[in-house]
């Protein structure tokens, strides 16, 4: 009987000789091999030879950088899993190994179950990433839409391409975008993509319960504990056990109750309201918000631990007017649904009302739009959507809100005498800033009007509050 290669192990690199016994203990105990080294240089020469599908990587090491170790692994062979461990106080750098291909990561001191967990799923990882593709097809699913988002716009390519990325993950993931955008459908792909999918995914909206009463709501409550507590309670959070949590509208949380979920994020415990004792639970957590979390970090609503606790793949939703011909997608599939719900026969939409519906901003974007056909469905007849259908006045009324006024042409000439004598550094960020400053402190929309990326933004003011030299 022929028999099959052994895979290779998992390499793990830790500098701490106490943690590595522990880490490798833990992995073998799991049914694993594990190659251990030290210090950067014998990591590296070990991942040369035995080319590993998963590294497990300190990033503080003392004989180099893990970030750049983590760079060159994999510029080595891009397929790698690194999962990368680090000290609460480095959360912000194990949140740039995130952005720069890093599969997950762990902060310590973490749990047991967490860690294997976090390594078997990057195997899995790996191993599905060598599989040969499947045929490709003409089915419109492939090219049009992912779960429950319809689209080929390159935007949502984009958003496509990092949920099937990070839906083989344990890591958080924090979704902004403007309401309407689709921020649960997101979550929603995400764990049903993942292995998790046959286990509970429970979405909370932090923003639509009472603030005394959220507490509760996510960690659960003891008979008695609370007014009107006549029986025990289970929260959002058990309730998602072996499953996925998803905390919409997140900026909208008390910062008391912010401070327990850091807790709850850092020890995998919750303690519900009344009770004596924490109880461990295995939960995934996504979040979302409509707000830019930044400026709420800034204005101090938010905690900045929190933050980047949570924001390790971050996911931004476009606004619908960013998506062209996506419009028109979605828009026909609302109809084909609609006239399901309404016993209609709209089959089509006329040119005329494509090309309108493609140049209205829609501040309400997705959400909007279905609002709109659903008006024309319910008091017209098919089988074409026509002008005179369209409720102009409703949606114009809307779509003046975030329209920006015309600015005056001599304006030209003070902007001549501002950037004169000025480095162009400079005169990026003064641009940039104002911008920012312009849409009432919005980098997604700062972006837009920039025609950048938000994670440019957000990387450019990082480096400008660094100090020189």
């Amino acid at each position: 009987m022929m028999m099959t290669a052994a895979r290779p192990p998992v390499l793990l690199i830790e500098d701490t000789v106490s943690l590595q016994l522990v880490y490798k203990s833990v992995l073998q105990n799991a049914g694993m091999r594990v190659s251990a080294h030290l210090d950067g240089q014998d990591g590296m020469q070990a991942f040369q030879r035995l080319s590993p599908q998963v590294v497990v990587l300190d990033l503080m090491l003392p004989d180099c950088d893990g970030l750049d170790l983590m760079r060159d692994i994999l510029r080595a062979n891009s397929d790698t899993k690194v999962i990368v461990i680090t000290a609460n106080g480095s959360i912000n750098k194990a949140v740039e190994a995130m952005r720069h291909g890093a599969f997950e990561f762990l902060v310590k001191p973490f749990d047991e179950t967490r860690f294997v967990a976090s390594v078997e799923n990057a195997i899995s990882a790996g191993v599905q990433d060598s599989l040969p593709p499947p045929a490709k097809t003409d089915s419109p699913t492939d090219t049009q839409q992912l779960g429950e988002f319809i689209g080929v716009s390159p935007p949502m390519q984009d958003v496509y391409s990092r949920i099937r990325s990070v839906s083989r993950s344990m890591a958080t993931v924090f979704i902004t975008g403007e309401s309407g955008t689709g921020k649960e459908i997101c979550a929603q792909t995400i764990h049903n993509l993942s292995n998790r999918s046959d286990m509970p995914f429970v979405p909370l909206n932090c923003g639509a319960i009472p603030k005394d009463m959220l507490e509760s709501e996510i960690f659960g409550h003891l008979k008695g504990s609370l007014p009107g507590a006549v029986e025990d309670k289970i929260g959002a959070a058990e309730a998602a056990d072996g499953g996925t949590l998803f905390l919409d509208d997140i900026c909208e949380m008390d910062l008391s109750l912010q401070t327990k979920l850091l807790r709850f994020l850092q020890t995998s415990t919750i303690q519900p309201v009344g009770a004596a004792r924490a109880k461990k639970i295995n939960v995934r957590i996504m979040c979302a918000t409509s707000r830019n979390p930044l400026v709420e970090v800034r204005n101090r609503r938010f905690r900045e631990d929190l933050y980047f606790r949570l924001q390790v793949v971050p996911i931004h939703l476009p606004p619908l007017r960013d998506r062209g011909d996506d419009i028109i997608h979605i828009a026909r599939h609302t109809l084909k649904l609609l006239n399901q719900e309404e016993g209609n026969s709209f089959s089509r939409l006329n040119p005329v009302v494509q090309e309108r519906l493609k140049a209205m901003p829609w501040p309400g974007n997705v959400r909007q739009l279905q609002n709109v056909l659903r008006n024309v469905v319910v008091l017209n007849s098919g089988p074409e959507v026509t002008m005179n259908m369209l409720p102009l006045d409703d949606v114009a009324s809307d779509d003046l809100q975030d329209i920006p006024p015309e600015p005056p042409k001599e304006q030209s000439g003070q902007l001549r005498q501002l950037f004169q004598g000025r480095t162009m550094a400079e005169i990026e960020r003064m641009v940039i800033e104002e911008c920012i400053t312009r849409n009432k402190g919005s980098i997604p929309k700062a972006a837009r009007e920039l025609d950048l990326s938000p994670s440019t933004i957000y990387r450019k003011r990082e480096s400008w509050q660094k100090p020189a030299g």
